[in-house]
């Protein structure tokens, strides 16, 4: 089948799936004219790679596991063990990403805090001496 065929077969973009092939990933053979000739199994690896790019994995990552797919030895324990060291990284930045939060939301008091004051000073009614410094000058 052609890219265009897989394209639609798969629901992915063109643009995609030459990434894809560009990168290695998916095998296709070349036909006439020159045009990529992709096998039913490039159907099942387009769809492996796009699952695995949507949740986070790199393309040197997949690139690792895709021989295994093919083969079918990829064991779903392994997957597994895969998908929770993503979502460990994904924690990580999570916390860090909260952290980053924490300081936001410490400077926006601090700023709250600043303004407050300064809108208290406004309202409060002059000292003794601020009233003495207006009416006889500096």
């Amino acid at each position: 089948m052609r890219i265009s065929e897989l394209a639609q077969t798969t629901g992915l973009s063109l643009h995609r799936l030459r990434r894809y092939a560009d990168a290695g990933l998916l095998l296709a053979e070349r036909g006439p004219g020159n045009y990529r000739q992709f096998n039913a199994q490039a159907v099942r690896d387009a769809r492996f790679i796009a699952m695995g790019r949507d949740i986070g994995f790199s393309l040197a990552e997949l690139a690792e596991l895709l021989p295994r797919y093919r083969a079918r030895t990829l064991t779903i324990d392994e997957m597994v063990g895969h998908l929770q060291e993503r979502m460990a990284e994904v924690d990580a930045v999570i916390a860090e990403q909260q952290a980053l939060r924490g300081r936001l939301q410490d400077h926006v008091a601090w700023f709250e805090e600043r303004r407050q004051r300064a809108a208290q000073k406004a309202a409060a009614p002059p000292s003794v001496f601020e009233r003495h410094r207006r009416k006889n000058g500096p």
